[in-house]
């Protein structure tokens, strides 16, 4: 899948300069991010796939991956093989 827009300012200096300033989990954030980038949006399910799961409720059309305890790297997709508004967030 193709990453179209990062959110998270710290991540997109991690993926565009190699900065990790910021990064929580470095390492898994970017082993996350390869397997996003190799995989098709219907084997996201697969393992490994990182806790992969689709949020509902006023999130519904967002999906996360669990990076952390508390940590989602969480994103929407605009077609089957676009992944927008890529974050990092603590959203519990």
């Amino acid at each position: 899948m193709e990453i179209g827009s990062i959110k998270h300012k710290a991540l997109r200096k991690l993926l565009e300069q190699g900065d990790t300033k910021g990064v929580i989990e470095v390492e898994r954030a970017v082993d996350m991010i390869a397997f996003l980038a190799a995989a098709q949006f219907e084997e996201l399910g697969t393992p490994p796939n990182f806790g992969f799961h689709a949020l509902t409720g006023d999130r519904k059309g967002v999906y996360a991956m669990t990076a952390t305890k508390n940590w989602r790297l969480t994103f929407a997709v605009s077609d089957e093989n676009t992944i927008i508004d890529l974050d990092l967030e603590d959203y519990h």
